[in-house]
């Protein structure tokens, strides 16, 4: 018995260093921000939040993610959550667009829209994600930012809290 939990750490140890394993945790977790509407938002005028980006390893562990052990990242999803005020709708907004950047770097990339939201939309809502571009260089920096720009139907009377949450499809990098 005691060898077979042996065995079981040590295969265990093996494929947590294994890229193939840091891919499919890459992907199954997404990198997420969190994102601040302000009450004072003007309507109907295009306006932006930015925040930094947090992935799994980030959050859990405190250190900088095992990029390396990745390449072809992909945005597969985007969603985004209203998180407070409890109760609020996505439906004041009319149109959200998603860019990420490097901390380091003021260049960003248009990685999701989604237009005309309907006022009956509720919480959550799916953005139209570009997956077909490269997020590389955007993921592997020291810092990933998040900037959305929106637009509101209608005036707010308090703060909306906004979670923004990336899917991402990787593969392993096998030639490190």
């Amino acid at each position: 018995m005691k060898r077979l939990i042996l065995a079981f750490i040590v295969i265990g140890i093996i494929f947590t260093g294994c890229s193939a394993v840091q891919s499919i945790i890459r992907s199954t977790f997404p990198y997420t921000a969190l994102l601040v509407v302000p009450s004072t938002s003007k309507i109907n005028t295009e306006q932006s939040a930015t925040s930094k980006a947090s992935s799994f390893d980030q959050i859990f562990t405190g250190q900088a993610s095992n990029t390396q052990s990745i390449r072809d990242v992909r945005v597969a999803s985007v969603k985004v959550d209203a998180t407070s005020p409890s109760g609020q709708t996505l439906g004041v907004f009319k149109s959200f667009r998603i860019y990420i950047s490097r901390g380091d770097s003021s260049k960003e990339l248009l990685i999701a829209t989604r237009n005309d939201i309907a006022t009956t939309v509720g919480s959550s809502i799916m953005l139209d994600a570009d997956s077909t571009l490269l997020v590389d260089n955007y993921i592997k920096g020291s810092t990933v930012r998040i900037r959305i720009e929106y637009v509101l139907r209608g005036a707010i009377t308090s703060d909306i809290n906004l979670k923004a949450s990336l899917g991402l499809n990787v593969a392993p990098n096998t030639a490190k």
